[in-house]
């Protein structure tokens, strides 16, 4: 019997009625009518069963449920309803500490990793060798073990006393992937564990499975490369709005019949933004680039024109836009602004102000809003001049801006004096949307403009944007919902690893054809990857 084997039946009889472990082919863990509501429902009456020794592919759309699925099991997050059932008895952890320690782990896109340690403390972080007897840190024996445990994943090149911030990224994903191999495993979670990772280290990855899967792991991998769960993948299951729509053997699943199922049914909605004279160009972006992140992105809009940015996690999307912005940096590449567009300094977000464009954050609570501070305080940042008299805030300045913007948003409230915070999402995204028009702007950057609002909030936005375009603005909308974007835009530009690949016009697009595209870079990136290690 091996020293594994061994530990694990001593731990079996230690706790007398535990549960039985699976074997091959047995059902590991279950999942039951598991829901989660924030707002609104994000995942609905999911039922998947995950067996030993098997690979279940969970795939979708960005926003489809699949995180929240995966923290859920990760003992991240407590569902709202549903039960899990785990090795044959019921499992609700509390923390992913208390998953991790019945053998539920998780590898996050997030890291997880502490930057000023070496890899070996990162490795053995809860359970660092101690010298028996005075209880010092044995550095020998955390060597050696850091050494076998990086070995696994093909880091055996490394010296464990590295410390993690002087490593690539890919490294420190494989780092993170080794840290989670290390003790007993029965069910791991691999959330788009090769988004930076080379084709070397992809293929080392995937030994890695095989090996788990020998061993009876079972294995949720979640990603957006169908080209990999064809590779790796037993089973597949695909999520679509927060409910599980299909599971089947991967092999019954050829990718137009898996976009189909991700994306479903062609919208039939209909908005009415009005009618809008699209003109000229007013913003120009040339090859925009920072580092991998953004490569070479040019596109430009008209006055009038709503252009949406779609992509999947990661593409690029909003760093896009915070370049633009001058939020972040840029390597190479220009802004142009006016008409005809001329090459604009952008260095800031000041910057950016100075020359009329306006950005509404993904990250309204965050970024974008004072929670504790009334409806009218938050209407008048960034409008100083219009509520000041004398360098001094005026009261009745203040209010008739308030009024001015609640009226025009129609945002619910009791007064301009009630704190944002105790508005509702919807209502919230209307104050910070409602700040930059006071400021007329001619071009308007959204980030997910409709995130985590309800319908209702959500059409009286897209009535805000086709305002905005009948006034003439230009308008960047980036949105993670195809279907908003095909519903409120001209033109939608279609973002993959960092490019911008391909530009279609409203009688040009489809679900499918924008979903291709959002995969086709990370297709090409493969294959030259593929070539380089070759």
């Amino acid at each position: 019997m091996s020293a594994v084997a061994s530990s694990r039946l001593a731990g079996t009889q230690a706790r007398d009625t535990g549960p039985r472990e699976p074997q091959p082919g047995e059902p590991v863990l279950t999942v039951a009518g598991v829901g989660k509501t924030y707002v609104e429902p994000v995942l609905s009456d999911i039922d998947l069963t995950l067996i030993s020794g098997e690979v279940l592919a969970l795939t979708g759309e960005n926003g489809a449920g699949k995180s929240t699925l995966s923290k859920i099991i990760g003992g991240l997050v407590s569902p709202t309803h549903g039960s899990m059932n785990y090795q044959g008895a019921p499992f609700a952890p509390v923390s992913r500490s208390d998953a991790e320690a019945q053998g539920v782990r998780m590898v996050m896109q997030e890291l997880n990793l502490l930057p000023t340690l070496t890899i070996a403390e990162n490795l053995f972080l809860n359970q660092l060798p101690r010298i028996k007897g005075l209880g010092w840190i044995s550095r020998g024996k955390l060597r050696e073990d850091a050494r076998a445990a990086m070995a696994r994943v093909g880091l055996d090149s490394l010296d464990p006393d590295t410390p993690v911030s002087a490593l690539g990224i890919g490294h420190q994903q494989m780092v993170e992937i080794a840290r989670n191999l290390i003790g007993d495993c029965r069910v791991l979670i691999l959330d788009e564990p090769t988004a930076m990772l080379t084709g070397r280290e992809v293929d080392l990855l995937f030994e890695q499975v095989e090996r788990l899967k020998r061993e009876g792991v079972a294995i949720i991998y979640i990603s957006h490369r169908l080209e990999e769960l064809a590779r790796i993948a037993n089973r597949i299951a695909v999520l679509r709005d927060g409910k599980l729509v299909s599971v089947g053997a991967i092999a019954d699943y050829a990718t137009d019949r898996l976009v189909t199922l991700m994306v479903g049914r062609e919208i039939g909605e209909k908005i009415d933004l009005g009618e809008r004279r699209i003109g000229a160009p007013v913003l120009r972006v040339d090859g925009l680039t920072r580092g991998t992140v953004v490569r070479d992105v040019s596109f430009e809009v008209r006055r009038g024109e709503i252009f949406g940015i779609s992509g999947l996690i990661g593409a690029g999307r909003t760093e896009l836009l915070r370049m633009i912005f001058g939020a972040d940096p840029t390597d190479s590449g220009t802004v142009s602004l006016g008409e005809p567009p001329v090459p604009a300094k952008i260095k800031s977000p000041s910057d950016a102000v100075r020359h009329g464009i306006a950005m509404i954050t993904e990250d309204r609570k965050g970024e974008g809003l004072l929670l504790t501070q009334s409806i009218g305080a938050n209407l008048a940042l960034g409008n100083f001049d219009a509520v000041s008299r004398y360098g001094v805030v005026d009261g009745e300045r203040e209010a008739a801006l308030s009024h001015r913007q609640i009226d025009a948003m129609h945002i619910r409230s009791s007064s301009w004096q009630q704190p944002v915070g105790e508005l509702s999402g919807g209502n919230q995204q209307k104050v910070v949307i409602g700040r930059w028009l006071e400021r007329d702007c001619e071009v308007l950057l959204f980030d997910e403009p409709t995130r985590g609002i309800d319908v209702g909030a959500k059409f009286d936005i897209y009535g805000l944007l086709g305002a905005q375009a009948r006034s003439g603005k230009a308008l960047v909308v980036v949105s993670s919902d195809l279907r908003e974007l095909m519903l409120i835009c001209d033109r939608i530009g279609v973002m993959s690893a960092g490019r911008m690949v391909e530009t279609f016009g409203r009688d040009e697009w489809t679900q499918d054809s924008l979903l291709a595209a959002a995969f086709s870079g990370y297709a090409k990136r493969e294959e030259l990857l593929t070539r380089e290690t070759s």
